[in-house]
């Protein structure tokens, strides 16, 4: 039994002359057996001189047809329906000739070659045995692979992916998965069979995993709503089960799936979120012919938007950053794929770098500014308030200046949830921004149309500011998934601040899809916000990573607990308490009514604060921050005796 296994799973596959000569045979077989059930087995009846004749034909032909046909070429134990199919139509078209043949005899008044009899007695028996032998060998093949010790999988999704990735899974797994079932939640096919595999339904899959003791679950399905593959994925890795992915049909290698295609499930998939139907012939038709500028392009942000942006093709694409490698790149891969040639300029500078900016602006005019260039790690801005203030305060002064200067026609600033009650150097940084913005929008005159650049090109039209508020996006530099991916990878320990810290997410491009809405919509002077979902755990994100790289939590990867970091909140909040929200046409999209400033107080306060943070004085710079912003309270911070200060002061006062 042993051997007639090992013989099942040898490994050597018929040489194709092999093949080849086998048909051959058959089919002079089949032409001799036609020959006896025609006579009955009548030997005395059966001349051999006309049999060995007819052999002779039927070698001529079917060798010219086996080879037009390449019925030779297929790896029988493989084979599928098609080349079986492609046999038997060659020995039609063999018996087809021979008929012919016969035919046109008889017409001309000679004696028939062969019996008409005796061809239909032909083409059934070597349809049959060819197509049959091929079935055999297949059979038996799959009957030594399922003797071997395999491991049993399952299939979520039996439509045209599952039939697919099922034979894909047989034919080159090198026989390591043997698929058991289908899943699917679709009642259509449930209780149907594929190639003899049951489908079930989900609310089966405990037993089936139970009976066949499952180890691997591969998704099929691409077209997922969220909660379905979710409510999969928990349960799978609630029972030990690993998921694993496969790709979409358009990344197959030349229109053919890949066993080494197949992939882990990220957790980017389960946390993201159904796209929102935002106005995108809107986008086309409001930047398309328009002179953009993007500052902070070479960022996770910065860079999205720059591809979506040069996807509308527009008159002039100009990306902005002080990171020379992360631009190089951005420039190659933007003219790669969309071809923008001289449509994109790169420009190398600094955003508070007045000098530089005003260069950028006056050489290519933009029309439209995204601000995206901002320092954002907060631990990092927490032991450097002047470089938090030089960058994300003052650099967003400049930009905004200048675009008012310039005559910009709409200035549209990414700000950040953490701006929202800060209890950090970071947050408050991008709150004191937004302000800034805001108060530009409202003011009654602008002083810096009293600038000299006004007489060389006239009193520019109102500039429309526009602000964006964005929680965490995932696959951002610094974010909290990669540096988990990475930990995972070598073998933890995975390191949380908190237990109970939860965060909201989004995806990149569903973050720059509610900034190109909002640049299209906004009227000035609106600070947008985005309905973020859910809010994810941390713990729970961190387990889930681990589960699905299919190891257990605690038992192969530590987790370990390091306090919250220096400016760190356990939750991001959505409104400041005295902020009250406006919906818009997108039931996905708010507008936070905030409280205005006076452009001529917090003009001169943010100059004091640029002043002092030129000093490097953090402590100075810190304090003023508090003034601007009094709800600004430092957490876990060296900042919060600022505040216990405040608040003793405030105590004497009153």
């Amino acid at each position: 039994m042993k051997n007639f296994r090992n013989f099942l799973l040898d490994k050597r596959i018929a040489p194709k002359w092999a093949i080849f000569t086998l048909d051959i045979v058959i089919s002079c077989v089949a032409l001799s057996y036609a020959y006896c059930l025609r006579f009955n087995f009548d030997f005395t009846l059966i001349q051999s001189v006309d049999i060995l004749k007819n052999i002779t034909v039927v070698i001529v032909i079917n060798s010219t047809l086996f080879y037009l046909f390449s019925t030779y070429k297929g790896i029988i134990r493989f084979s599928g329906l098609e080349e079986a199919t492609r046999s038997v139509v060659a020995i039609f078209y063999s018996f087809f000739v021979m008929l012919v043949i016969n035919v046109m005899i008889a017409v001309s008044g000679l004696q028939q070659i062969t019996p008409i009899s005796v061809l239909f007695i032909y083409f059934f028996v070597t349809s049959f045995l060819i197509y049959g032998y091929r079935i055999a060998v297949k059979y038996l093949y799959e009957v030594g692979v399922k003797q071997k010790d395999s491991i049993h999988v399952v299939i979520y999704g039996a439509q045209m992916n599952g039939t697919v990735l099922k034979r894909t899974i047989e034919q080159t797994s090198n026989n390591d998965y043997q698929v058991v079932a289908f899943i699917d939640h679709d009642e259509n096919v449930v209780g149907k069979t594929i190639d003899g595999i049951k489908v079930h339904p989900f609310s089966e899959a405990k037993n089936v995993f139970k009976e066949w003791n499952i180890k691997t679950l591969f998704f099929a399905k691409t077209d997922f709503e969220l909660e379905e593959k979710n409510e999969v994925v928990d349960f799978c890795l609630a029972h030990g089960i690993k998921v694993m992915n496969i790709p979409p049909m358009k990344d197959w290698i030349q229109g053919h799936l890949n066993i080494n295609q197949l992939r882990e499930v990220n957790i980017e998939e389960l946390l993201g979120r159904n796209p929102i139907n935002l106005h995108n012939q809107h986008v086309i038709d409001h930047l398309r012919d328009k002179r953009i500028l993007i500052t902070g392009a070479a960022g996770s942000i910065g860079s999205e938007l720059a591809r979506q942006i040069g996807a509308v093709y527009p008159a002039l694409l100009i990306v902005c950053d002080q990171t020379e490698s992360g631009l190089y790149q951005l420039e190659y891969d933007l003219q790669q794929q969309f071809k923008l040639g001289t449509a994109l300029k790169v420009f190398l500078g600094d955003v508070k770098d007045e000098f530089s900016m005003n260069n950028l602006f006056a050489t290519f005019q933009p029309q439209v500014v995204f601000h995206a260039a901002a320092y954002k790690h907060v631990p990092m801005m927490e032991n450097h308030p002047s470089e938090a203030i030089r960058n994300n305060v003052l650099g967003t002064k400049v930009l905004a200046d200048l675009s008012e200067i310039y005559g910009v026609e709409r200035f549209l600033f990414v700000s950040t949830d953490k701006a929202i009650n800060p209890t950090n150097v970071m947050g408050a940084s991008k709150r004191i921004a937004e302000i800034y913005c805001q108060s530009l929008q409202y003011r009654e005159s602008s002083p810096v149309w009293d600038k000299g650049i006004i007489q060389m090109i006239g009193k520019p039209k109102r500039t429309k500011f526009i602000t964006t508020r964005f929680g965490n996006v995932l696959g951002s530099n610094g974010s909290v998934i990669p540096r988990f991916k990475e930990q995972i990878a070598n073998g933890g320990p995975v390191t949380i601040t908190h237990p109970d810290i939860i965060r909201y997410f989004m995806t990149i491009p569903e973050a720059c899809s509610l900034v190109l809405e909002a640049i299209t919509i906004g009227e000035g002077g609106e600070i947008f916000l985005f309905d973020m979902g859910e809010p994810v755990k941390i713990l729970d994100l961190a387990k889930k990573m681990i589960q699905l790289s299919g190891l257990v939590p605690g038992r192969d990867i530590e987790l370990r607990f390091t306090g919250l970091r220096p400016g760190e909140k356990l939750f991001e909040e959505l409104l400041n308490k005295e902020e009250e929200v406006i919906p818009t046409h997108n039931k996905k999209i708010l507008i936070a009514k905030v409280i205005e400033y006076s452009f001529e107080t917090i003009s001169n306060s943010i100059d004091h604060l640029i002043s002092i943070a030129s000093k490097n004085n953090d402590e100075d710079v810190v304090k003023q921050m508090k003034r601007i912003i009094p709800e600004f309270i430092s957490n876990n911070s060296i900042y919060e005796s600022i505040d216990t200060q405040r608040t003793l002061s405030s105590s004497l006062g009153s």
